[in-house]
């Protein structure tokens, strides 16, 4: 099989910024050129203040250009438990998680990011007996205590959201969306640009000090000033912010995708063009890309390292699994990515040792890295209070300081609740 072990997005699209080195001195350094960094640069920028954003990599080769490409409405945790622990706050983290959908489309037309982005909808698909009832009783619930509309499609009339005899009941939501992410990030980076700040790709960031009022940032192009930043590195932050590290557990997510289909078997597959996924702790999620290919993601442990090529030959066998029309079509690409985690698996944005971050999206990152950017950009400016997202305490665990040791003990635990409970 020869496959690329390349993300397709950023294969499929890449373009080059100009190569700059950050000023001497600015108001706010941003740790990361992703979805949430770049966000927040635009905001920053706009409100008058002189915003360097940098990053180990070039813009889009993070996780925020080579992911499913998918905005989808919620966040990690189930609503209702989120609901009965924290009350108001819980409802107000849920609707952040549907304007965050909003803000995507307003940033993508304002800004005129030509991304593919489209509010197909979304849809959650089950397996089992169990799914069915689970599922339905979910729905039910979401109409009367969220005034949120799922449609429940049993039986033949899951052909109609998928074009697959494995499963047994579909949630179909109307207000998710896609996108190419790979577009949409560097169109982000154009759009910071314009409102001023600078970006400075293949820069990495080796220490950030205290320095009178302000930070002195060492990079390997250098160093510079900057009176406040922002780590804005969710799945990529590492020994550089220790203690914001301590948040944050990396997981691995891997994807793969066909060569482009005939448009009719594309629509056969997926009718409506849902962003689609599995009630599974180990999910795999589905979409048709904007040139009618099938891109299928997931894992099968946790860890973030894994062969690239032996991940997707396993991913492969699930894809004819779900759909055996795809025996004769080739996979092209097969890739992988790190997304984060949090212990109480919902997003943040908060302050530590005086550096702000907003990170933590459990793989909901390009809706909610968009919302989030946006709010810490303006808690940062003054112009905002507070963010629902920032209401809530980051928790750490005594147990994680450096490598996340416990993953495949978690792992093990996804699979029986996976097999044996819901």
């Amino acid at each position: 099989m020869d496959v690329r072990t390349v993300p397709f997005w950023t294969d499929d699209y890449s373009e080059s910024l100009p190569t700059v080195d950050p000023p001497a001195m600015v108001d706010v350094a941003v740790i990361g050129a992703g979805i949430t960094g770049l966000n927040a640069a635009r905001v920053l920028a706009r409100a008058g203040l002189a915003t360097a954003v940098l990053d180990t990599r070039a813009v889009g080769e993070g996780a925020s250009g080579i992911n499913g490409g998918m905005a989808i409405h919620g966040v990690k945790p189930s609503v209702e438990p989120l609901l009965r622990h924290y009350g108001d706050l819980g409802r107000r983290l849920w609707q952040a998680s549907i304007d965050a959908i909003d803000r995507v489309e307003e940033v993508t037309r304002s800004e005129r990011i030509d991304c593919s982005f489209a509010r197909f909808g979304a849809a959650e698909l089950g397996l089992t007996r169990r799914d069915v009832e689970h599922l339905d009783a979910d729905a039910r619930w979401s109409a009367e205590n969220l005034d949120f509309p799922i449609d429940v499609s049993t039986g033949p009339d899951v052909r109609k959201v998928v074009g697959s005899d494995l499963f047994s009941i579909a949630l179909t939501d109307t207000v998710s969306g896609g996108l190419h992410p790979a577009r949409y990030t560097f169109g982000l980076a154009c759009a910071a640009l314009r409102a001023g700040a600078t970006i400075t790709e293949h820069s990495e960031v080796t220490g950030v000090h205290r320095d009178g009022f302000g930070y002195r940032i060492l990079t390997s192009r250098g160093s510079f000033r900057a009176a406040q930043v922002l780590a804005a590195t969710n799945g990529y932050t590492g020994s550089l912010f220790p203690n914001i590290h301590r948040g944050v557990v990396p997981i691995g997510s891997y994807s793969i995708v066909t060569e482009p289909l005939p448009e009719h078997l594309a629509k056969e597959l997926i009718p409506g063009g849902h962003m689609l996924w599995t009630a599974r702790r180990f999910l795999n999620y589905i979409r048709r890309t904007p040139d009618d290919r099938i891109l299928l993601g997931g894992r099968r442990n946790l860890r973030p390292d894994l062969d690239l090529h032996e991940s997707g030959r396993d991913l492969h066998r699930r894809l004819l699994e779900i759909f055996p029309q795809l025996e004769s079509y080739r996979i092209t690409h097969s890739w992988g990515g790190k997304l984060a985690a949090t212990f109480d698996l919902l997003p943040h944005i908060g302050t530590n040792d005086g550096i702000w971050y907003a990170m933590g999206y459990g793989g909901h990152g390009v809706a909610l890295g968009t919302y989030l950017g946006i709010d810490v950009a303006g808690m940062m400016t003054g112009e905002l209070a507070s963010s629902p997202f920032a209401e809530i305490p980051s928790p750490t665990r005594w147990y994680y300081r450096k490598r996340p040791w416990f993953l495949p003990f978690a792992a093990w635990g996804y699979r029986i609740l996976d097999r044996f409970g819901r």
